[in-house]
């Protein structure tokens, strides 16, 4: 029986895997991700090796009248969701990783690809997803820059704080307020005003803070990272 995948077919396949996994891993090692070049690598190889041994053994085996080549394939697809959700991370309010697990995915479907002998779709795929992380990703970061959360808590004499006017003082500094909550029972008077904020990387937050002590009623003001 002729074969279809000679030896210099199946090293070749798995040494390009081999290089497409090292393109998009160094990108995300660059920028300190969990997942970097070592998991890239290890991932669109394998993918690369279940794509051939899926095509390999009807060829092999043909007495095997239900031989389909599709099926290790999409195991492939199934399994990689366990990986990408070992990539992101939970901070809080924000989950850090979702790029990586997507890449994780992306690279999974680039090792099936190759294997399948789909080499142009494969070099397309790899540049396209280089402008995805170099290029959109500055630009992105330039049109929405990126916040950081903080907790903020101010303290008031009344029971019931200005919350109108703490949300007009914070507004113009371009603070988005994620969450507020009121907390009446640290003081038998008073009340205490929580608000989730998120702060553009060009907010003042100095100005800001002695925008927030002009409000009426106002005795305190503490500014926290959340994390």
């Amino acid at each position: 029986m002729d074969e279809l995948l000679s030896p210099t077919d199946i090293a070749l396949r798995l040494a390009l895997s081999f290089v497409a996994g090292t393109i998009i891993g160094f990108e995300r090692a660059s920028r300190r991700q969990v997942a970097g070049i070592r998991t890239h690598v290890l991932i669109c190889v394998g993918s690369t090796l279940l794509v051939i041994l899926s095509i390999w053994l009807p060829q092999r085996y043909n007495d095997l009248k239900n031989g389909d080549p599709s099926r290790i394939a999409a195991q492939v697809v199934s399994g990689i969701g366990f990986l990408g959700a070992g990539a992101m991370i939970r901070l809080g309010n924000n989950i850090r990783g979702l790029t990586t697990a997507a890449s994780l995915w992306l690279i999974a479907a680039v090792g099936m690809a190759i294997g399948a002998g789909q080499f142009l779709a494969s070099a397309i795929t790899v540049a396209l997803a280089l402008i995805a992380l170099c290029v959109l990703g500055g630009l992105e970061q330039r049109i929405f820059p990126a916040e950081r959360n903080k907790t903020l808590e101010l303290d008031f004499k009344n029971e019931i704080p200005d919350l109108n006017k703490t949300l007009d003082t914070v507004k113009p500094f371009g603070v988005r307020v994620h969450s507020i909550d009121i907390d009446r029972a640290f003081d038998q008077k008073g009340a205490r005003l929580k608000l989730l904020v998120g702060f553009p990387g060009t907010t003042d937050i100095t100005k800001l803070l002695k925008a927030l002590k002009t409000i009426k009623g106002l005795e305190s003001v503490d500014l926290k990272e959340k994390y």
